[in-house]
């Protein structure tokens, strides 16, 4: 789900709230304008080619005309101030979200993917995934924003507005997700070649549930379980992959790519772009920039044996 008309915490509420005020004020304005044209229409006095030229007007005071422009000013005037104090209103009220015991990520955005890292919590070290976000509902959550390379922009309008990421400066935002679900979040700043394909997702988890889910992102890649998955990391390992990722659990400790633990268990590949399953997994693998023009990942040409093996190794990664 993607949409500004379906708030899903406090702070897309109140976002909500100021639009329908907006839409409100706008659109009375607009009726008013149609109205006046439809009067001014309808008492215009009729005439034809023959009919001569009526300049009484001219040098008369028009009281009654000054009087309703003057009126018209007036509530116009009154109106834009009326909109620039709900608009204040509103960014306070943003900014006033208690964020005790907040759950705690630094997400950066790379082009076009996306990079988080979920501070320590509780007790418990942090971990790193790419392109999702799990969040407890009814817990705030801070995101530390950075931008690795050109201006990003943070937006997932289920449960906030806009948030620039612009490099060497830091910015955070807060919310709150309210209710469990999936949420789209997009970078809405234009970044480049493939901007329309960085997406991420953020899954609101009931408590028990996010904890759970946490839990297992903090284990390393488990052992490989057969010979056919033992084959798929020795490829891992031997070929670029590893110099581009990392594996918690393996001596892969790439930086230049996702973190790939846990790839497994997310829901889309290639920040966004294509559903997570083994057919797309695999065209991704071969040929990425057929399917994301652009994007810094480089083919990589294995052998049907090996790429299948590789193939059955990631799935593992859950």
């Amino acid at each position: 789900m993607q949409s500004a008309l379906s708030p899903a915490g406090i702070q897309a509420s109140r976002i909500l709230d100021l639009w329908h005020l907006t839409l409100a004020v706008c659109c009375a304005v607009f009726a008013a304008i149609l109205l006046a044209c439809l009067i001014a229409m309808v008492r215009a006095p009729r005439a034809n080619r023959a009919t001569p030229a009526d300049v009484s007007v001219v040098g008369n005071p028009q009281t009654r005309v000054r009087f309703w422009v003057i009126a018209a000013t007036g509530v116009s005037t009154f109106l834009l101030f009326g909109l620039v104090l709900a608009d204040v209103l509103t960014d306070r009220a943003l900014s006033r979200l208690p964020v005790d015991n907040a759950l705690r990520i630094e997400m950066t955005g790379y082009q076009w993917w996306w990079q988080a890292r979920y501070s320590p919590d509780g007790g418990a070290p942090g971990f790193t995934l790419a392109n999702e976000l799990h969040v407890p509902v009814g817990r705030p959550v801070v995101v530390s924003l950075k931008a690795a390379d050109v201006i990003h922009t943070f937006w997932v309008p289920n449960l906030h507005g806009k948030k620039d990421m612009i490099p060497g400066r830091d910015a955070t935002i807060e919310f709150r997700a309210d209710k469990a679900g999936v949420y789209r979040g997009q970078c809405a700043e234009f970044c480049g070649y493939e901007h329309a394909l960085m997406a991420f997702s953020i899954v609101a988890d009931p408590p028990a549930r996010y904890e759970a889910w946490a839990a297992r992102q903090r284990q390393p890649a488990p052992a490989p379980s057969d010979e056919m998955a033992a084959r798929g990391r020795e490829v891992f390992m031997s070929r670029d992959c590893a110099r581009c990722h990392a594996v918690r659990g393996t001596d892969a400790q790439g930086t230049v790519g996702p973190d790939l633990t846990h790839v497994a268990s997310r829901q889309f590949i290639a920040a966004g772009t294509l559903a997570n399953n083994r057919g797309n997994l695999a065209g991704w693998i071969v040929d990425p920039r057929t399917l994301k023009p652009g994007t810094v990942m480089p083919p990589t040409r294995l052998q049907p044996a090996d790429l299948q093996a590789l193939l059955t190794w990631m799935e593992t990664l859950e």
